[in-house]
């Protein structure tokens, strides 16, 4: 069940779930000139009756402060924005949940009446793929798919290695935990066993019933067969110690054969998920522009 204030303000922030922690953000009816300060030097092609709408996907073990300096970016030009990032527990080793979880978030989408607007998702790292691959599962298998107008995939996707995981689960624990690279690779080790146990009954499961639909462990699996021809930005560096450049690059590619319009950025010297941080200018210009080009198609095809 929702939990929604009663003195629901459209300029703040609240979590819209009892078990799911969304933060929603409107803009403010007057925020063109409430922003004359900030970077408002983009406007976007809109329709004020029907709002863009962007739904950002926290990597595994982001905070919800630094998701907000990406939210804020569409935020200041009028957009509205949906924040999520799914709990790590659910992303490593609990992860029957991710299907019920990405049922919710279609869910809200439907009862905040937001699927009449353009949708565009920005998703960062495999945490966040792997969260948007059960949404899209999710819309599949609706009587009523939404229509979504763009993707921005922010350091992502990349295919399972077990030192990407290694690397990805110390920098959850963080440097200051004792004795983090042991943890951490007992972790590591952990989740490569459950994952291959899930991978085998996986395969017979699929086997015993080769009609089923079989959501992959591996986010580069599924995404790159997906039916969907809505534009697609990566954004990317060769200094990613996560997840290689030549993994986004060649799931690019496959895309761009598909038919789908793709765009690359690959960002100079910048860390993973960090590329807003280190080039701020080039990151708003490239995914600003982008998000432009998605709603001028969208609004040119539905005639707002």
């Amino acid at each position: 069940m929702h939990s929604m204030s009663a003195t629901y303000n459209r300029v703040d922030e609240y979590p819209m779930d009892d078990t799911l922690e969304y933060f929603i953000k409107f803009p403010s009816p007057n925020f063109k000139t409430e922003s004359q300060g900030a970077e408002s030097d983009y406007v976007f092609v809109c329709n004020e009756t029907n709002v863009p709408i962007v739904l950002l996907l926290g990597w595994a073990g982001c905070q919800d402060k630094y998701l907000m300096k990406y939210s804020k970016i569409y935020e200041d030009r009028g957009l509205i924005t949906i924040r999520y990032t799914a709990p790590v527990e659910n992303l490593f080793w609990k992860r029957t949940a991710m299907v019920q979880i990405g049922e919710k978030i279609l869910k809200l989408i439907y009862d905040m009446n937001f699927d009449s607007h353009p949708l565009i998702f920005h998703v960062f790292s495999n945490g966040g793929a792997f969260l948007y691959q059960h949404i899209a599962l999710a819309n599949r298998r609706s009587k009523k798919p939404v229509q979504i107008c763009g993707m921005i995939f922010d350091s992502a996707p990349g295919d399972r290695r077990v030192l990407g995981l290694f690397r990805a689960i110390s920098a959850i624990l963080g440097k200051e935990k004792r004795f983090n690279s042991l943890i951490s690779a007992l972790m590591t080790i952990s989740i490569i066993l459950l994952w291959a146990f899930e991978d085998s009954c996986n395969y017979l499961r699929n086997f015993l019933r080769p009609w089923g639909y079989e959501v992959q462990t591996n986010p580069t699996h599924n995404l790159k067969s997906e039916s969907n021809e809505w534009p697609q930005l990566f954004l990317y560096s060769k200094e990613d110690r996560l997840i290689p450049y030549t993994d986004v690059e060649k799931f690019a590619a496959y895309r761009r054969k598909c038919g789908v319009d793709v765009r690359m950025v690959c960002f100079d010297r910048s860390e993973h998920v960090k590329h807003y941080i280190r080039h701020p200018q080039q990151y708003v210009y490239s995914v600003c522009k982008f998000i432009n080009d998605c709603l001028t198609t969208y609004y040119n095809k539905f005639h707002y």
